[in-house]
């Protein structure tokens, strides 16, 4: 699943508060090697300013020159790149990605209420999950590629509102509400019918953000608060003491509490979070939060911060209840990078919290000695 919104919020909120309409990139397919993958997105003004990524920055800027057209005249299209033949040296790059890509360009604007980007913004700041519907092909001359369907209550809603009732019928079957309310990955799906064309619907729904739980907001938090905020992760930060819990010290987290730790199951809720990561630095904390992440079945990752012989005091004082920290709990968390800063030590701990989100084989992994 590609579809991660947070990269073109900037932008979008900068154009909808000005009332300029931009131009949405999905990919809908690729074949070969490709930079991204079907679900991606790209955000671009008029201006040709763009936001999100489809390639290494190489088709972009044509991308952006197509944009224009779409926005004037609020007709979607279709973008496709070959780089497939090696004698075909896209604008004299030579890109040589050896992959196809399939682009649809869709306009956002007042006149779409800014869709399907509202939508998804929306779900993005509920952190609920949440899918859009977008037609990628048709026979019916009534039902356009680039029409959206959008769930939600009190039922689903199709733009442009200029489809007949019979097009709209179509887009809101009990069929296609049930696809796009099971979507969890991006997928095309067509119907066909003796009585009506063919068309198909392209499947986008939203990849939430991880959460990150810092247990511990002293000053070597904040470069893991910083890297997981640049990976668009919503970062919590716990602390029992009032000099550290400020959330002015950690502005791009989205919560900085103040709980003693054996109050962390009452601040928190456990299973928002896929990830902890116990670093306070303070011995009685952190085995009070060990003993609490032990007593609950989330998050599936648990981080120690600090030396072997740390964890393995810790996990006797734990005594037969660390064997519900078995196969959860990294410690020493992180990779060996070979680094020692508190930046280093920071990247080593947000790229083993990555691989393990992102499902890396085993074999990529290791810890920190």
């Amino acid at each position: 699943m590609e579809s991660s919104l947070g990269p073109l919020l900037p932008l979008l909120d900068r154009e909808r508060a000005a009332g300029r309409a931009l131009a949405l990139g999905v990919l809908v397919h690729t074949a070969g090697s490709t930079y991204r993958k079907p679900g991606a997105l790209l955000l671009i003004a008029q201006s040709g300013e763009y936001a999100g990524l489809l390639s290494g920055g190489c088709l972009e800027g044509d991308l952006a020159q197509r944009a224009r057209e779409v926005i004037e005249t609020g007709r979607a299209r279709f973008v496709t790149y070959d780089l497939r033949n090696e004698e075909d040296l896209v604008w004299g790059l030579g890109l040589g990605c050896e992959g196809a890509m399939r682009i649809l360009l869709l306009r956002a604007g007042p006149e779409e209420q800014w869709e399907p980007l509202s939508h998804l913004a929306s779900a993005l700041a509920a952190h609920s999950p949440a899918a859009v519907g977008i037609v990628a092909a048709s026979a019916d001359a009534e039902l356009p590629v680039g029409a959206l369907m959008l769930p939600g209550p009190p039922g689903a809603r199709t733009l442009p509102r200029s489809l007949s009732e019979r097009a709209k019928a179509r887009l809101t079957g009990p069929g296609v509400a049930a696809a796009l309310e099971s979507a969890r990955r991006t997928a095309t799906v067509g119907w066909a019918g003796d009585s009506a064309p063919d068309w198909k619907l392209f499947l986008l729904p939203l990849s939430l953000p991880p959460r990150l739980l810092l247990l511990g907001a002293g000053p070597d938090a904040l470069p893991v608060a910083d890297l997981a905020a640049r990976l668009h992760w919503k970062v919590t930060l716990v602390d029992h003491r009032s000099a550290y819990a400020q959330p002015s010290h950690f502005p791009q987290a989205e919560r900085v509490v103040s709980s003693r730790p054996e109050a962390l199951a009452q601040a928190v809720d456990l299973a928002c979070f896929p990830a902890a990561v116990v670093m306070s630095h303070h011995l009685p904390s952190d085995l009070e939060y060990l003993r609490i992440l032990a007593a609950s079945p989330s998050p599936r990752y648990v981080g120690l911060l600090g030396p072997p012989g740390r964890r393995d005091k810790l996990l006797g004082e734990l005594g037969p209840r660390a064997e519900a920290l078995s196969g959860r709990l990294r410690a020493p968390v992180g990779f060996n990078l070979g680094g020692r800063t508190p930046e280093s030590i920071a990247l080593s701990i947000v790229a083993e919290v990555h691989a393990f989100l992102f499902g890396a084989p085993q074999r990529e992994r290791g810890a920190r000695p």
